[in-house]
C-alpha cells in the first residue's frame, strides 16, 4: 500500500511546517517530534518522503551516491562509477534494540566464513545516506548510539574502525526524532542536535476528531483511491517544494532581521550560536517555501516557537512552559504579529 498522503494529514501545522522546511533546507538539522502517542508522527515522516521525487543513484552503490557529485568518500564509487538509477528517498528506522553493529555496520561474516574475504557490511547509516533517519522514542535511546549519532550527525562521514576494517562512507541524512515526554527526557546532547523541535497533542475539537478518523478509514479501506484522490494536491505541494530549493540560494536576510534573531536568542538566555543559526536557516527555507526573495520578521515569527522551545536553560522561578517564554519572548522583542 501507498505510503499516506502528506496532504491528507489533518492539522499539526506545526509539525508539517518543520519537515517541509527540513526538506527544503536539510542543513537545518533534523526535526524532533515530541507529544502524545497516535497522532501521526511516523506517518508525516513516511508521507513526506513519499512526497518527493525519486533520486539519482548510482546503481549498486549501498551508499546511494549520487552520480552527479562525486563522494571521495564512498569505497564503491571510488572503484568507478556504472549506470544510475532512480530511487524512492530513503526513510530507515533505528529500532530503540539496535545493536552497534548494525547501525554502523561491521564484517560481513557470511563472505569473510565461506570466500575467506573481509568485506564491510553496511549498516543503517549507510542505507540513510541521502534520506531520513527516523528513531521513534528518541528519549529512549541508548547512550552509546546517541554519541555515535552525534558524530556522524556533525560530521556528515560513518566512520568503522573495527574487526580488522578500516574504512569512511557518507551519512548524511535528515534526523527525525519522535518520543512521548511523559516517558523520559532526552540527553541534552542530542537535543541540541536536532534544529526544530515541535509539540504535538491529541486534537480536542470534535470535527478535527473525526476527520482524523474518516480520511483514516478511507485509506485503510481502499489506499490508492484514496491516495489518487490526493494526486493533485500532492503534486502541487511537490513542486513548491522543489521550487523552494532552487529559490533558497538567492533569498536574502537583511541585517534587520539578524538583529531581531540575536535580540530574541538574548531574551531567552540561548547558550552559544546554534539559536541565531537555526533560526536564520529556519526563516529563509520558509520564505523560500512561501515564494518570498527576503526573510521578514513575519517569518522569524512564524519559527522561533520550533527553533528556540528546546534551547531554553530551566529556570526554577519561571513555572511557564517553554513555548510559554518563547511566545513572551517574540511577543516583547518582535512585537504582536
Amino acid at each position: 500500500m501507498p505510503a499516506f498522503p502528506f496532504t491528507a494529514i489533518v492539522a499539526q501545522e506545526e509539525m508539517k511546517r518543520a519537515l517541509l522546511i527540513a526538506a527544503v533546507d536539510p542543513s537545518v538539522g533534523g526535526v524532533l517530534v515530541f507529544g502524545d502517542r497516535g497522532t501521526g508522527k511516523s506517518t508525516a515522516v513516511r508521507a513526506l518522503a513519499a512526497l518527493l521525487p525519486k533520486i539519482r543513484a548510482v546503481a549498486g552503490c549501498p551508499y546511494s551516491c549520487s552520480p552527479d557529485s562525486p563522494a571521495e568518500a564512498c569505497p564503491h564509487c571510488a572503484r568507478g562509477r556504472g549506470k544510475s538509477h532512480q530511487i524512492p528517498v530513503p526513510v530507515v528506522d533505528l529500532p530503540l534494540g539496535a545493536t552497534e553493529d548494525r547501525v554502523v555496520g561491521a564484517l560481513d561474516l557470511e563472505r569473510a566464513l565461506t570466500k575467506g574475504e573481509k568485506a564491510f557490511d553496511p549498516g543503517l547509516l549507510a542505507r540513510a545516506n541521502r534520506g531520513f533517519l527516523y528513531i521513534d522514542e528518541a528519549n529512549l535511546l541508548e547512550d552509546h548510539l546517541v554519541d555515535l549519532l552525534l558524530d556522524v550527525a556533525a560530521s556528515g562521514v560513518n566512520t568503522v574502525e573495527r574487526e580488522g576494517l578500516s574504512l569512511r562512507h557518507p551519512a548524511r541524512f535528515v534526523l527525525v526524532g519522535s518520543g512521548n515526554p511523559e516517558e523520559g527526557e532526552l540527553r541534552p546532547q542530542l537535543l541540541d542536535r536536532f534544529g526544530l523541535a515541535c509539540e504535538v497533542t491529541t486534537p480536542t475539537d470534535i470535527a478535527t476528531r473525526i476527520e482524523v478518523v474518516r480520511r483514516r478509514d478511507a485509506y485503510e479501506r481502499d489506499g490508492e483511491a484514496f491516495c489518487a484522490a490526493q494526486g493533485k494536491a500532492e503534486k502541487a505541494l511537490q513542486k513548491t517544494v522543489l521550487a523552494a530549493r532552487e529559490r533558497l540560494g538567492s533569498v536574502s536576510v537583511p541585517d534587520a532581521v539578524l538583529e531581531n534573531a540575536a535580540r530574541l536568542c538574548l531574551a531567552l538566555g540561548t547558550d552559544g550560536l546554534r539559536g541565531e543559526l537555526t533560526l536564520m536557516r529556519t526563516a529563509r527555507a520558509l520564505a523560500a517555501l512561501e515564494g518570498a526573495d527576503i526573510v521578514s520578521v513575519a517569518h522569524l515569527r512564524q519559527v522561533a516557537p520550533s527553533a528556540l522551545r528546546h534551547r531554553l536553560r530551566r529556570n526554577p522561578l519561571d513555572e511557564s512552559g517553554s513555548t510559554a517564554r518563547v511566545a513572551r519572548a517574540v511577543e516583547e522583542v518582535l512585537g504582536a504579529g
